[in-house]
């Protein structure tokens, strides 16, 4: 609509320009010389002077055949109304000059709006192509839906119909069996009548008939069997046309939203149809401003023989003059700058017919581009419905090939009973030093290794590639982290044991990644948000009938001795050296003995607790770590459940341990006391190290006795508990080698195998010093 509106003005605008007045065609060459004279008196001053004035031709061709009045021996006479010609011969060239500016302004205006439509007609056609490719790939995977709900429908109407079929035949033996049982009665009536003699046979017939009783109550069961089976056929039957309607119905909606994108789409071709127009119109626009122009340059040829004539006339005047050469000399000077703005005209208007020529030869490859692109379009369209639909059946297999594979995966682990560990990687943190240097640290993309991959770069460019159950980055969450590890959780309330135990460096986020911050909510670490989910779900289980007791305890081991860390008088335990023995049970499950066990029922008994305990644990400071553990940190939640509808009784244990981390003495700067816990500390890692290493080895004996830490543990280790190994990795480059350390020791803990989970579960009491609600 610009478009024509513009034309529409232009066309105007000329028509007004170069329009023949009626009038002036009436008039006589008298009365066309009194306007030459007003125009000449009243608008030559100036440029301004020419908007008040409209060069018709008529006026031209007045101005042009104008002839000197008076005699031709009176020359002062005549130079003065030369001067006062070629004035007004100067403003009809200046207003051609600023018509053919406007000219030039409109067609820079239609060139733009040209290409702006040819912008639009493009985005349009990528727009709705756009549009038609996500509709195609919706209606593909509805057909495929569509197409395996089918097949599941077939298949179950072809079980019922067997179903039936069984029922039909099993009812017709049923029938046949009575009708032999009638029978038999009848002839067993007969023989009693007939006499004594036949009592042998008589017996015989008796035992044939208990025969057919039994057999008859066998036929009863399946065949009751047979209708319950047929139940629940008709059951899933009728969730499975439950299914077809919703599908039918989401099949429905899904037509409804294509047909609203056709119409979508015929609006979009008919925007384009109107571009088009459009553009069609503006090509004609220019085609009319073209020969318009051509008009023009036409009226400039004749206005320069005009100027050719008036000269000569002047050099004819200065032959008869003399006292007026210095009038004649200026008068040639403007007739010589007359002829080179003609001459500027003229190349200007060459300019511009050059480019309407490139116009035009754009619009022309710009049509046989857009029918190449209709072209192209049509057949890649053809292509990509090809593609989608080998893409839809290529999903389908991969996705079930992918659920095969995680049900076999899920099966070899449990069959394995393998340890599973995760890796944390903390991010960096100001202290550390290290952010201008590279990062020591990568995680692969690839498909296989996504989330379970880290490479370590080593200084010398050395790579170490690794590969866990779990890798979570320095941009995990808390919540991310437990998430990972919530059915494991779980597990222990349905009786199974568990432990989950954080190993790693001196600073790289151990405590932090098991107790966190308690306080703040989105930084709870994972024995808080443990606790909730196990006081949750003992909630929510008791609308089934289950009631839970749970005990609670917390030990460190600090420098090979075991501390109570609920102890009320914890310092006089200290000083009177108190000791504390482990024993294990025939279950295979770690005690300790003297050590103090609470009866919690609650979450906020728990956390007070926890806030006892944090405050009773040995930490110090060295040079890795502001607040450094100095000791293992070990809680320990014991689960009585027990159902009173089913009499069925449950135990299971999580155990939450919190490493000490290993250290090197010359990164520490550890003395005195300092220096024996460090001691110590690497003492029992090693020894968990040495007990690991020995099963993956699969030896007869492992050394668990060699540290409190590895003894109290065995269960864990060595027995039928669900284990979860946390490693927790330090990005600092200073740290690499301790890093490496930690990675390799976490992949020995990997490949160790151990028993199979067992589920402690009894129909008997499990304690009967436990009382339950």
């Amino acid at each position: 609509m610009v478009g024509q509106t513009i034309s529409l003005r232009s066309s105007n605008h000329h028509r007004q320009a170069f329009s023949v007045v009626n009038s002036s065609s009436s008039t006589t060459s008298s009365s066309n010389q009194d306007v030459l004279m007003s125009d000449l008196n009243g608008n030559g001053n100036g440029s301004s002077d020419c908007g008040g004035i409209e060069y018709t031709k008529e006026y031209v061709d007045a101005l042009l055949n104008e002839k000197p009045k008076g005699k031709k021996t009176d020359y002062k006479l005549q130079c003065e109304q030369k001067t006062q010609y070629i004035k007004r011969l100067r403003l009809c060239i200046k207003w051609f000059q600023e018509s053919e500016e406007s000219n030039l302004l409109e067609q820079e205006k239609l060139r733009n709006l040209l290409e702006s439509a040819d912008i639009k007609c493009t985005d349009l056609e990528v727009q709705m192509k756009n549009k038609i490719d996500g509709l195609e790939t919706l209606i593909m995977e509805l057909r495929g839906s569509c197409a395996s709900l089918q097949e599941k429908l077939v298949n179950v109407e072809s079980e019922k119909t067997v179903a039936i079929e069984d029922y039909n035949n099993e009812k017709e033996a049923k029938i046949s069996l009575e009708r032999r049982h009638d029978s038999l009665v009848e002839e067993f009536e007969k023989l009693q009548q007939t006499s004594k003699s036949a009592n042998h046979k008589i017996e015989s017939l008796e035992a044939t008939y208990r025969n057919s009783q039994e057999y008859n109550i066998s036929l009863q069961q399946y065949n009751s069997r047979l209708q319950m089976d047929c139940e629940t056929y008709k059951k899933n039957l009728e969730r499975l046309e439950q299914e077809k309607s919703v599908i039918l119905e989401e099949r429905a909606t899904l037509r409804g939203r294509y047909n609203l994108l056709q119409e979508e789409l015929s609006s979009f071709r008919d925007s384009r149809d109107e571009a088009l127009k459009q553009r069609d119109a503006l090509h004609t626009e220019l085609s009319c401003t073209k020969s318009e122009l051509q008009q023009i340059k036409d009226d400039r040829d004749c206005q320069l023989l005009q100027v050719q004539n008036l000269t000569a006339e002047l050099v004819k005047y200065k032959e008869f003059t003399g006292k007026s050469s210095v009038e004649l000399d200026n008068l040639t000077i403007k007739s010589k700058a007359l002829e080179e703005a003609c001459s500027s005209q003229k190349e200007e208007i060459r300019i511009l017919q050059h480019q309407l020529a490139a116009a035009n030869e754009k619009l022309k490859m710009a049509d046989l581009t857009t029918l190449e692109t209709r072209t192209e379009y049509e057949d890649q369209k053809r292509c990509v419905q090809d593609l989608q639909m080998r893409l839809a059946d290529a999903e389908f297999q991969l996705v079930e090939a992918e659920k095969l594979r995680k049900k076999l995966h899920n099966t070899i682990l449990e069959l394995k009973g393998n340890i599973r560990v995760f890796c944390r990687v903390r991010p960096m943190l100001p202290d550390d030093g290290a952010s201008s240097e590279a990062s020591v640290i990568c995680y692969p993309t690839s498909t296989e290794a996504l989330g379970r991959g880290i490479d370590l770069l080593q200084s010398a460019g050395q790579k170490h590639q690794f590969s866990f159950d779990k890798v979570f980055t320095h941009e995990s969450s808390q919540q991310e982290v437990f998430v990972e590890i919530s059915q494991l959780v779980q597990s222990a309330l349905d009786g199974y044991k568990v432990c989950i135990f954080a190993y790693g460096q001196t600073g790289s986020g151990k405590t932090y990644t098991m107790m966190g911050r308690p306080e703040t909510p989105d930084e709870k670490g994972l024995i808080p948000r443990s606790l909730e989910q196990i006081f949750q779900s003992s909630q929510s289980l008791l609308s089934q009938g289950w009631k839970y007791k749970m005990q609670a305890s917390m030990l460190e081991i600090y420098n090979e001795t075991i501390r109570d860390l609920l102890s009320t008088n914890r310092a006089s335990n200290v000083d009177n050296g108190k000791q504390y023995a482990i024993k294990h049970d025939a279950n295979g499950n770690a005690h300790v003995s003297d050590l103090t066990i609470v009866d919690v029922c609650s979450l906020k008994e728990v956390s007070s607790l926890l806030r006892q305990a944090a405050q009773s644990r040995s930490v110090g400071k060295t040079h890795m770590n502001e607040q450094s553990s100095r000791s293992h940190f070990v809680f320990t939640l014991r689960i009585f459940g027990h159902n009173e509808s089913t009499d069925q009784q449950v135990q299971g244990i999580l155990n939450l341990i919190d490493l000490a981390g290993s250290e090197r003495l010359s990164k520490s700067g550890s003395t005195g006391d300092r220096l024996k816990e460090t001691q110590a500390i690497n003492k029992s890692l090693s020894s968990l190290s040495d007990v690991i290493f020995s099963l993956a080895k699969k030896e007869d004996h492992v050394p668990f006795r060699n540290s409190k830490l590895t003894y109290l543990l065995q269960p864990c280790l060595g027995g039928d508990s669900k284990t979860l190994m946390f490693v927790n990795i330090s990005p600092d480059p200073s740290s690499v080698g301790e890093s490496l350390c930690s990675l390799r020791f976490a992949a020995r803990v990997n490949a160790c195998e151990i028993g199979i989970p067992r589920r402690q579960a009894s129909m008997r009491s499990v304690d009967s010093r436990l009382s339950y609600g």
